[in-house]
């Protein structure tokens, strides 16, 4: 009887519980989407470059949307052009596209790029 009525008096409490559920992961990368749909979002917008590996032999080789390029791989209707340190650039015909590791710190306005040297100064 008595966990019955603590049952009963604790379950006024679970919406309050599942709102837990939504805070921010404080060991989230500062560039990483906010919530999943964000993400799916972000991983429509187009090849996605996740890794890179560039070796003191010359070796470059990249991994977009999960494949193992080199420079003169085909991805979808571009080919690899270039491999950098944290950077690729795809050729479609006479257009370039960068993909980049870090995406959001080449994008940020002028304002905030002050506060974004300051943090990185830590």
């Amino acid at each position: 009887m008595i966990g019955r009525l603590t049952l009963l008096a604790l379950l006024p409490l679970l919406p309050v519980m599942a709102d837990a559920q939504a805070l921010i992961d404080p060991t989230r990368p500062p560039d990483a989407p906010l919530s999943v749909e964000g993400a799916v979002a972000e991983a429509r917008k187009g090849p996605q470059l996740q890794s890179v590996l560039v070796s003191d032999n010359g070796r470059r080789v990249a991994v977009i949307d999960g494949r193992t390029v080199r420079v003169g791989d085909r991805i979808g209707n571009a080919s690899v052009a270039g491999i950098a340190g944290t950077s690729v650039v795809l050729q479609r015909g006479k257009a370039m596209e960068t993909l980049r590791l870090y995406p959001r710190q080449d994008a940020q306005a002028p304002g905030k790029a002050g506060k974004k040297r300051a943090y990185a100064d830590q």
